[in-house]
């Protein structure tokens, strides 16, 4: 991409970003601009640029005052954008309004501007400009939330916490193990977006119906210089390779691939938010909670996870958007038709646009996740005598007792203070209970070391040592230039 439209002189602002709820609320500056009418506007004209450089070259009678005027007047301005207005309503055509527009400003070109083009010429190529930069945004923001996060693990990477299977208590893990999991996934995400980023081709110039019989006309039938402007064009636009047929679209199937990975993303960022959520619940881990911040207008106490709750519902709202492309695709006949345009026109922004916003949430979470160790103590030794029981007879029936009078006992002792917690809503008393039987005598300087959290992690630590150096480090490796400019995020709202 060239340089942001901010930066040249004459931008509008009132079109510098895509006009929606999302964009002017949540979405950051890059991907609002990148998806608003002033990008699109400025990139059809870099697409019509560029189709006249290398029509030139190949020797059509295109001067160079027309290739100087066309690169001195790449942006519109407030006066451009009235009058590509104007034009539309009068026309009722988007294109040929900028068509007539960029002849007003560039005189010189005006005749060869869109020559042997069709409006997909501009309309696709550009979308597919904007899907490929837009990845680049997404990958880039996502590498900084896998780093956040990929800290928290290490930091608590030997912190016993009570697992959970089914939501119910189960075998302890380590916070930093937990971590671990969603790390994961958002590496599987990373992956995914790279591969449709990488797998992004060109339109490239293949006519009304792509069979580029407007351009074998104006080369009179030399299909050598129609392939040559085909390749051409697609290298000035910094393209790999052009799509080697096309209907008058590019397939609307691209759409669903590179869609496929942000849906995904989505279900992965609905999941850790959801985690989040209930540990809040269990007081055990928060999201960031401002000083000044107000959780209920009427209960002033509460500290809901506003954050978390907003990435399940944007994250709902991104899966969604796959099924669109899905069915736009489904529905092109024959060569092309009309009726894809006003639906990918919302959802192909909607869904960057959504993405983003939660990938910004995610890295503003992940910077300010607060651990409450003494809760996650308290409530692992709520279960862990239960879970402690089989190493008591283990050890019982090392020290010379019988298995089967051990299991019958810790049975009944079992079921004793299970009543206690959940009947008289008392403290875990089993090993009390132990402690007061004779019979457990001999194992008795054992059972504070049976009770030790940390010896019920397994390797959770070393698994998460080794999944950070062996996995994670090697998938940031490529994203090391944009870790080193990332900055926290605050959020406004």
């Amino acid at each position: 991409m060239e340089a942001p439209l901010a930066s040249a002189a004459g931008y509008s602002p009132s079109n510098d970003v895509y006009q929606s709820p999302l964009a002017s609320r949540y979405a950051s500056k890059e991907m609002a601009h990148l998806f608003s009418y002033s990008m699109r506007s400025h990139t059809w004209r870099r697409l019509w640029l560029n189709l006249a450089i290398a029509e030139k070259e190949l020797g059509l009678p295109i001067s160079d005052e027309a290739i100087e005027e066309m690169k001195a007047n790449l942006y519109l301005d407030d006066d451009q954008f009235a009058l590509a207005a104007k034009e539309e309503k009068k026309r009722r055509h988007d294109v040929m309004a900028h068509v007539h527009t960029f002849g007003h400003v560039a005189p010189k070109a005006a005749g060869i501007i869109h020559l042997g083009a069709t409006s997909c010429y501009v309309t696709d190529n550009a979308d597919l400009i904007f899907l490929r930069e837009g990845l680049r945004l997404l990958l880039e923001k996502l590498a900084v939330v896998i780093s956040r996060l990929s800290a928290f693990a290490a930091q608590h990477r030997d912190l016993p916490t009570l697992g959970f299977t089914h939501f119910q208590p189960a075998q302890p893990t380590t916070v930093g193990k937990r971590a671990t999991l969603w790390i994961q996934e958002l590496l599987w995400d990373l992956r995914n977006m790279a591969r449709a980023k990488e797998d992004i081709g060109f339109r490239g110039v293949k006519g009304t119906t792509g069979t580029q019989a407007s351009f074998l006309a104006l080369f009179d039938g030399d299909h050598d210089k129609v392939e040559a402007l085909d390749k051409r064009v697609t290298e000035l636009l910094g393209f790999k390779y052009a799509y080697p047929v096309t209907s008058q679209t590019y397939s609307r199937k691209i759409d669903i691939d590179v869609l496929a990975p942000l849906a995904s993303f989505g279900a992965t960022a609905h999941k850790i938010a959801t985690d989040i959520r209930l540990l809040a619940n269990l007081k055990e881990i928060e999201e960031p909670f401002e000083k000044d911040q107000i959780g209920s207008s009427a209960m002033a106490y509460k500290r809901n996870p506003m954050r978390s709750e907003r990435v399940c519902s944007l994250s709902r709202h991104l899966m969604v958007l796959h099924q669109n492309a899905l069915m736009t695709s489904s529905v092109q006949w024959f060569e092309r038709t009309l009726d894809d345009s006003a639906n990918r026109r919302v959802t192909l922004p909607e869904a960057f646009l959504t993405a983003d916003i939660v990938l910004t949430t995610l890295q503003n979470i992940t910077e300010g996740l607060v651990v409450y160790p003494k809760v996650i103590a308290r409530r692992l030794s709520q279960e862990l005598p239960f879970m402690a029981t089989e190493n008591v007879i283990m050890a019982i029936v090392k020290a010379g007792g019988d298995r089967q009078e051990a299991h019958e006992k810790i049975r009944v002792y079992s079921h004793q203070a299970g009543r206690v917690v959940k009947e008289e809503g008392g403290e875990n008393d089993l090993f009390d209970r132990i402690r007061n039987d004779s019979y457990f005598a001999p194992i008795l300087p054992q059972l504070d070391k049976l009770l030790d959290p940390t010896t019920f992690v397994g390797r959770a630590p070393e698994q998460v040592d080794g999944f950070l150096k062996e996995w994670v480090e090697p998938a940031l490796a490529p994203w090391k230039d944009a870790l080193a400019k990332s900055k926290a995020v605050e959020l406004n709202v």
